[in-house]
């Protein structure tokens, strides 16, 4: 079976806006990933066979606040306590050549240890997340009726946390109850710290991958359009919803292990 018709079988539509990478090198890539709000390492329990299987490390730290570190969550939690804790994973793992994955608001996350340390990272993927600019916080990448809801369920909970969104509809009842048992609030002071960058953009090699199976409102379109049409980026797209690593790990785990083997 052709490459191509392997990946179309397993489930990955892809279209990319750079000339066609060269076979896959079988080297050992280590991916990183930047969870998105609410959720944690467990999140990603899916991948971790599928990217071991084909020969690769899948690093899944969890926020302050969050999964099982839960006992740290407080009110002064904010982006910069969330990009520290992936920089120290970073820094105590003595990570090099990392490919960064940033998930929806992971995405956050991501760009601010890019920027910080550049040096360990070989490209930067962002799965469906927003990709701020320096000063911009997540509360300034929502369109108005969704940042006004999300201050509004703040002040209806215990006045400092945001409780977790829905899941996407195509979540099996299975892993709904699953999700549902782990997911926690997440402290406001996440989603409405500006991000503050070392230099104007990040230069680094990005992807974008941008879910087919679109989420309400559709928040993470304009990011997309921007990957598809800036110089620098490199574009994709699956036929999954929001959360790709838990509706569509085979797909997803095809699709990160084609880009993590791109040369750059």
């Amino acid at each position: 079976m052709k490459r191509r018709d392997f990946l179309q079988a397993a489930g990955v539509g892809f279209v990319a806006s750079a000339a066609a990478a060269p076979a896959m090198a079988q080297s050992q890539v280590t991916f990183l990933v930047a969870h998105g709000a609410w959720s944690a390492g467990w999140a990603w329990k899916k991948m971790h066979p599928l990217m071991s299987a084909a020969g690769h490390r899948l690093i899944t730290p969890t926020y302050t606040g969050l999964g099982d570190r839960e006992h740290l969550a407080s009110p002064s939690n904010d982006l910069e306590t969330h990009i520290q804790d992936v920089l120290a994973v970073l820094k105590y793992e003595d990570l090099r050549n990392v490919v960064l994955i940033g998930h929806s608001y992971g995405g956050m996350v991501a760009t601010g240890v890019a920027d910080r340390a550049r040096e360990r990272i070989t490209q930067l993927i962002y799965l469906d997340a927003f990709v701020p600019k320096n000063g911009q916080s997540l509360l300034d990448l929502l369109p108005p009726p969704a940042r006004q809801q999300m201050q509004e369920r703040v002040k209806a909970g215990d006045g400092w946390r945001v409780p977790p969104n829905p899941t996407p509809p195509d979540t099996s009842e299975a892993d709904v109850k699953w999700i549902a048992e782990r997911r926690l609030p997440q402290s406001f002071k996440t989603f409405e710290t500006p991000l503050r960058l070392s230099a104007a953009d990040i230069t680094l090699p990005r992807s974008y991958i941008y879910c087919k199976r679109i989420a309400p409102g559709d928040p993470f379109r304009p990011f997309a359009e921007r990957a598809k049409s800036e110089a620098g980026w490199r574009y994709y797209e699956i036929d999954a919803s929001h959360s790709a690593h838990v509706t569509a790990p085979e797909a997803l785990a095809a699709l990160l292990q084609k880009i993590g083997a791109e040369r750059v």
